[in-house]
């Protein structure tokens, strides 16, 4: 797993609930990464921007947590994270609020370090170029876009399956 501007950790107590075999966090703030390792030993945590750090393997999971608005340049951070992944791996961007909740706490203070959080229609559409969109949610409770990578080597059968994402917006 590669966990993308992972703050403090908040989410490594989940990773190492379902038994990960390995857990690899990303900040650019040095001191969340500081207090992310310090709290997390057996994570290893890097502090560096994900979009230029040379990562020495490719990951099967990549999560993105409360944090995506941070990030100027949507489109080049979904086109490196799939560089990042295997083939069948999977990117989940999510936030534990709602999408205008979101906005209405980044509008103060945050706004010089926060771009909005897009439509999940809008993010689907950066996500398919690279995966197959299988979880797009955006309701009063949460916002969610999961995809798998697609094979790159895989041939494609266009018109031949006919796909369906019925029930999940």
């Amino acid at each position: 797993v590669l966990d993308v501007a992972c703050g403090t950790g908040v989410l490594f107590p989940d990773y190492f609930s379902r038994q990960v075999g390995s857990l690899t966090a990303i900040d650019i703030s040095p001191e969340m990464a500081k207090i992310a390792q310090g709290k997390f030993p057996a994570a290893t945590v890097i502090c560096d921007d994900v979009e230029n750090h040379p990562f020495d393997r490719k990951f099967d999971c990549i999560v993105v947590y409360n944090a995506f608005p941070h990030f100027p340049n949507p489109e080049s951070l979904i086109a490196t994270l799939a560089g990042l992944l295997n083939p069948g791996g999977r990117l989940t961007v999510a936030h534990g609020m709602s999408r205008e909740a979101i906005d209405g706490h980044h509008k103060g203070s945050a706004s010089k370090v926060s771009n909005g959080l897009m439509s999940a229609e809008s993010l689907k559409k950066l996500f398919d170029p690279h995966f197959e969109v299988e979880i797009m949610i955006s309701n009063s409770r949460m916002y969610q876009v999961s995809g798998v990578k697609r094979d790159p080597l895989a041939h494609s059968h266009d018109g031949d399956v006919e796909h369906s994402h019925g029930g999940l917006i």
